[in-house]
């Protein structure tokens, strides 16, 4: 067990203390130390000395993905390079890439935290964890492979890719918990189906899943098709990488680690708090990172904070899992579209295959929104009328969630391609 009770269980009114004195210690630190937040701090007549309650921090500007662009790349370091014992970046794909640094102290906290999240997940020194996510520059690797570590584990770094060998891996290792995407999990299990293999058979009990959004749907069908327990987990590599967040075994939201991160929940449009359990888009703030301290980032993700206590005993406050984005979610004839809607729903109708590809045209200036489905190989025998049936099933299950209309296209399984990392469920075609 790597269970840090007294952190985990603190009394909230200890915890608010807590964060208060690390708050201040980290406004004074950066208003020393890095140009960006001095200046800014400045121009706004900040004082951090006169922080005095955790709501003095709404005075403080955000931090946004462009400027960690824009100071690329060690520009909001909070220490000289020669004390960062780590560098990692974003891939770029969006942009310019983000640089982060961690010093040997941040290295500690970081395997510290991913521990508690593997831990709360029901993962302990005796399992043997496979890790397939990619290494290098994304923090998601190196994250699970620390804290893994921190915790006792035995670690098979494998990396992303080579679905076959991954599998064979787990065969011959005798793999207990799985890290990866949920969309890579459900890609094995489709070639665990090829290779003939009974996924019971397996030693594998746990998955500890992240990266992406996914619904409720798609952990069952991970679940009955892995044999496994599939935990979500969160993090970012602008604030830390994994381990700002995750659930325990009870499955009832993501424990946010509010010793080290303070959480807000906006409206992503007016920046005010939303109500207690609205959904918002988060904003973090570290409290206690050393080489890349960041106050108030809006992360653009969208969840929902859960006060009610946890049957864990843990007092940290959960999140729900990420909904969508407030940046990247489809505006189709005004009404905000998640992809995790469409997967709920799809997940819910007998016969369609976790697979699902979201396609949005415009045409005579109105936009559609196509949802192609994969369907098990059987409809494709059935009778036209059956097929009918099925479209308008989800047709009408579709309009009744997200209160527009959409196109459904059935397509035979395995015929929408297949991802290694994250899923790309969506093509927006508009020209917007």
């Amino acid at each position: 067990m790597y269970w840090q009770k007294e952190q985990e269980c603190l009394p909230r009114p200890e915890l608010a203390r807590l964060q208060l004195e690390r708050l201040r210690a980290t406004l004074k630190r950066v208003a020393t130390t890095v140009p960006f937040y001095r200046n800014i701090f400045h121009q706004r007549h900040l004082d951090p000395e006169k922080i005095t309650s955790l709501d003095d921090l709404r005075a403080y500007p955000f931090t946004l993905k462009q400027d960690l662009r824009d100071n690329y790349p060690y520009g909001l370091f909070a220490v000289p390079l020669r004390d960062v014992v780590r560098v990692h970046s974003s891939s770029g794909t969006t942009g310019a890439a983000t640089v982060v640094g961690y010093s040997r102290g941040d290295i500690v906290t970081w395997s510290d935290l991913v521990a508690r999240v593997l831990c709360g997940a029901g993962v302990t020194a005796d399992d043997v964890i496979q890790i397939a996510f990619g290494y290098g520059l994304f923090t998601g690797g190196f994250g699970l492979h620390y804290g893994a570590e921190r915790l006792g584990a035995s670690v098979i770094p494998i990396s992303a890719g080579n679905t076959r060998r991954q599998i064979q891996i787990m065969q011959d290792f005798k793999t207990t918990a799985l890290v990866c995407t949920p969309s890579y999990a459900l890609k094995m299990a489709d070639v665990m189906m090829d290779m003939g293999i009974n996924p019971n058979g397996l030693s594998l009990r746990y998955g500890l899943f992240g990266a992406e959004p996914w619904s409720e749907g798609m952990r069952r069908e991970i679940n009955e098709r892995l044999g496994i327990c599939a935990t979500d987990n969160y993090g970012l590599s602008e604030v830390m990488g994994p381990g700002v967040a995750g659930e325990c075994v009870e499955c009832q939201g993501l424990h946010i680690n509010e010793d080290h991160f303070y959480v807000e929940v906006l409206d992503p449009d007016t920046l005010e708090p939303v109500p207690p359990g609205e959904v918002g888009e988060l904003v973090l703030t570290t409290l206690t990172k050393e080489a890349f301290p960041v106050i108030r980032y809006r992360t653009r993700d969208l969840t929902r904070l859960i006060p009610e206590p946890c049957p864990c005993g843990r007092t940290l406050i959960r999140m729900s899992r990420v909904l969508g984005r407030s940046d990247d979610m489809l505006i189709i004839k005004g009404v905000n579209v998640f992809p995790t809607q469409i997967e709920a729903v799809l997940f819910a109708i007998e016969g369609t295959e976790p697979h699902y590809r979201l396609v949005v045209d415009r045409e005579n200036n109105e936009d559609r929104l196509t949802v192609m489905v994969e369907v098990v190989e059987s409809m494709f025998f059935d009778e036209m009328k059956k097929q009918r049936a099925m479209m308008e099933t989800i047709k009408k299950r579709l309009a009744s969630e997200l209160g527009i209309g959409v196109e459904v296209k059935l397509v035979e399984e395995r015929s929408l391609e297949r991802f290694e990392g994250k899923g790309k469920r969506v093509i927006d075609n508009r020209q917007l």
